[in-house]
């Protein structure tokens, strides 16, 4: 695997006083936001990018929940979030409209997907054992919903999943309602 690493940086943010550390995997750039002060076992939150969602702040799904969440409870924890920047599961942003326009007209997440020619999720985890693996991180635990997480993260030991619980939406509940029934999330 051929990736760059930057250098660490400050970043105070609202959520509170972290690290910052970029990782560049071909085109794409991933981010790690850590605590100052790392625990032995870590919660990690692997969060892919949505910008609809993490910085417009979309109700149409739970993604900017969760990144704040994450935040606020690695920075209390001494842990970490890695950002993967794999939008809309990895079907990229343009995509990803489309099927924000097919689901529309009726189609679930997943069909809407499907319609476009992709799978019901597109990401990759590997670049979280790398990173991982740079921080020397052994044990963690996951912070996450997506068994697919769990499943896909090698070369550390899962101590606990720790859940995310955020409360639905009018916009977001047939969503949710997908990602449980459908793609088996802890929900």
């Amino acid at each position: 695997m051929n990736i760059e690493i930057s250098e660490v940086a400050n970043l105070p943010s609202k959520f509170g006083l972290f690290n910052v550390k970029a990782y560049k995997e071909g085109e794409k750039e991933h981010l790690v936001i850590y605590a100052k002060k790392l625990h032995e076992t870590p919660i990690v939150r692997v969060h892919s990018e949505c910008l609809t969602g993490d910085a417009i702040g979309s109700l149409k799904c739970d993604c900017r929940e969760q990144l704040e969440y994450a935040l606020e409870l690695v920075a209390k924890e001494g842990g970490m979030v890695i950002y993967l920047r794999q939008e809309g599961r990895n079907i990229g942003l343009l995509n990803k409209i489309n099927a924000y326009a097919l689901q529309d007209k009726g189609l679930n997440t997943i069909e809407a997907n499907h319609q476009l020619g992709f799978q019901a999720d597109e990401r990759t985890y590997e670049v979280v054992n790398f990173i991982l693996e740079d921080f020397g991180i052994k044990k963690i635990q996951l912070l996450t919903n997506n068994p697919k997480k769990m499943d896909s993260i090698s070369g550390v030991e899962i101590i606990k999943r720790v859940p995310i619980v955020i409360q639905a939406n009018g916009f977001n509940k047939d969503y949710l309602g997908t990602k449980r029934d459908e793609m088996g999330h802890l929900l």
